[in-house]
Parts: C-alpha cells; sequence; structure tokens
C-alpha cells in the first residue's frame, strides 16, 4: 500500500493519502481545501485514482477539501452519518468499509471530540488513522460542537485501545511536531487517558483544559457541513491565462505545447547560460536571454505586461527561475521539459 502524510502548518491538520499500489486507486482522508493544489498534484505525480475522500469529523480548525476533489477528480465524499451533511456520497457508521482497490479501511466510531467522530483502520490492523479522538500523548477537546469526555474515553478504550499494541497511530493534528505514535504506547503513556487512568481520571483532566476556541470556528463548521463547499458554491479561481498546474514541489508548470499555440501571449524568458542558448537546442524565437546566476539582479528587466513563462534545458534551473520571478510579484510558470521536450515534440526553435 501506498501511503503518505501530509501537513498543513497554518492548522497544524495531518492529512493522509492511501492508495493500492497494483491498480493505483487512492482514498484520502482530512484533507485541507487551501492545500488542494498540492494534493492533487501528488495524486497526479504518482498516477493514483482517487475514489474517495473522508473526514475523520466536522472539524472546526479548518475547512476540508473534500468538495473540491470531488468536484474535480469526481471522487466520493465520506463523513459520519451522524452530522447529516450536505455533499456527503458515503454518510458512514461503525461498521462500514471503504475499499480502494485491493486495500481497505473499516470505519470505527469513535465519538466524544464531536458527536460523529470516525476512526479509519486498516484491514491488517496495521494502521489506524485517528482523527481527534486519540492524539499522540492526548486526545481530543470535548468541550464543544457536542463533545463528551466520558463518551469519548469509552471510545478510545473500547475501539481504540483494544487494537493492537503495534498498531500505528497516525492522529489528525499534532501540535509539537510528533508524527506518529502507537496503540501499544499510548496506552501505557498516554497523560489523559493511558496508564490505566479511570474514567473520572480522564474526565477531569479533561474539564480542566481551558483552551480558547479555534479561531476558524464561525467559518469551518459551517463550510464543513456542506463538505468544504463554498457559500457561493464556487471553487476558487485557477490562474486564467493559461493551464499552469501546480506540482507536489509548489512550482507552477505549463505544457510547451500550450505556449507554441499561444506564443504571442507569453513573455519567454531563458535563464540558460548564453553558449546554451546558442548551442544545439537552440531557443524559442523572441526569448529573452538572463542567467539564472543574474536573475535576482536583473529581475527588473524582465517585462511584466504578459505572463513570463521560464525555460532551461530541462526544466529545473527555470524552475527556480519561476520562484524567483513569483517573489517579485510577477506571474509566471516554469516550461514543463524545458527545451529538451521542446525539441522532442519538434516544436519550432
Amino acid at each position: 500500500m501506498i501511503f503518505r502524510q501530509l501537513f498543513d502548518q497554518v492548522s497544524s491538520t495531518y492529512s493522509y493519502l492511501l492508495a493500492d499500489e497494483g491498480t493505483r486507486k487512492a482514498v484520502f482522508v482530512d484533507t485541507v481545501f487551501e492545500q488542494h493544489a498540492r494534493d492533487t498534484a501528488l495524486l497526479r505525480e504518482l498516477d493514483l485514482e482517487l475514489v474517495a475522500v473522508l473526514d475523520t469529523h466536522c472539524h472546526a480548525d479548518h475547512v476540508t477539501g473534500a468538495w473540491l476533489m470531488k468536484t474535480e477528480l469526481g471522487s466520493k465524499v465520506g463523513l459520519a452519518a451522524a452530522y447529516a451533511a450536505q455533499n456527503v456520497d458515503l454518510p458512514l457508521a461503525h461498521g462500514d468499509v471503504v475499499p480502494f482497490g485491493a486495500c481497505s479501511l473499516h470505519v470505527r466510531a469513535t465519538p466524544g471530540h464531536t458527536a460523529g467522530c470516525l476512526s479509519f483502520v486498516t484491514a491488517d490492523r496495521t494502521m489506524v488513522l485517528t482523527g481527534d479522538a486519540l492524539l499522540v500523548r492526548g486526545a481530543g477537546r470535548t468541550d464543544f460542537q457536542g463533545g463528551d469526555a466520558t463518551l469519548l474515553f469509552r471510545s478510545i478504550r473500547d475501539q481504540l485501545f483494544t487494537l493492537p499494541d503495534a498498531c500505528v497511530v497516525y492522529p489528525g493534528h499534532d501540535y509539537e511536531g510528533r508524527t506518529s505514535s502507537t496503540i501499544g504506547e499510548e496506552r501505557r503513556h498516554n497523560p489523559r487517558i493511558g496508564g490505566g487512568a479511570r474514567e473520572e481520571d480522564f474526565v477531569g483532566y479533561m474539564r480542566n483544559l481551558a483552551l480558547p476556541h479555534p479561531k476558524q470556528l464561525a467559518v469551518a463548521v459551517p463550510a464543513n457541513m456542506r463538505a468544504g463547499q463554498p457559500e457561493d458554491g464556487k471553487a476558487p479561481l485557477a490562474p486564467q491565462w493559461g493551464p499552469v498546474v501546480t506540482t507536489y514541489a509548489g512550482l507552477p508548470e505549463i505544457a510547451p505545447e500550450w505556449v507554441a499555440q499561444h506564443r504571442e501571449k507569453v513573455h519567454v524568458l531563458d535563464v540558460r547560460s548564453a553558449a546554451e542558448f546558442e548551442g544545439e537546442l537552440g531557443h524559442i524565437k523572441g526569448a529573452q536571454l538572463i542567467p539564472l546566476d543574474d536573475l535576482r539582479a536583473r529581475v527588473a528587466e524582465v517585462s511584466s505586461d504578459k505572463p513570463v513563462v521560464v525555460v532551461c534545458q530541462t526544466g529545473r534551473r527555470s524552475g527556480m527561475g519561476a520562484v524567483i520571478l513569483k517573489k517579485a510579484g510577477l506571474t509566471t510558470a516554469n516550461l514543463a521539459g524545458g527545451m529538451v521536450r521542446w525539441r522532442d515534440l519538434g516544436l519550432p526553435s
């Protein structure tokens, strides 16, 4: 199975991509709206077909990217049926199974942080995605959204601590840089519920956390009851000047075929050396030459009248060129594959 753990720094949210290596079918768990470009780029680069986007619960600290994934990729949206939320294709309950190719996630109801929290366990019980129910050396707060410390205690004890000791715990959040734990570790060392803690101990601990409410609460909860659909029902606009694709590395890229067909609409900047510019690969007609080593000092020379397509030999140096121009406030994209791909496609130089 393919497995990736991703992180959103603003909300300290972990998102998880799981995929069957054979069929390339995938599920995404706890996506973040603002990370949509990153997440879809990873799916594209790994050649995966997204079949479902799942949320462990209705989040209060960020807006889910589920609706965006459904709109763009046709994947189904899964959330606890208890919420009765909009745009949900898979209203999930305890005991349900979400298949993706030869792999699957098994649903365990773990309410307490909210009334509809779910945890997702792999079929072999080697991994569990616990959302905000069980955290690394912690547990999700229980002071709003129908939270109930007594219920959470029983969820963790009966549904999570009954998993094998070696089962790896992947939480929905962490604020200290911890990425995972195990059921055995948490059963022994979790300061809120581990080490033989009784219900009264856990409830007393949770009632005295005195945490401020999440900053996004008023926005996130209503949006997540629509599976992340914006209030106006419209997805964020993609770049309008051309089919720019953001890579998983965060670079804006554009296909050489489009550039060749719309040459008059863009300004081409070549960041190779002068010798390469006149060398075997040639250069795109009308391209401006500024070697990458000189670009930061000469960025004012780059025309801002049109979007700038940055070019080098293979698209690596020009990727850095696009980063430099973007930081300088220019509209830009890297030419995917550079002049090597341009030549291989038989485009004019």
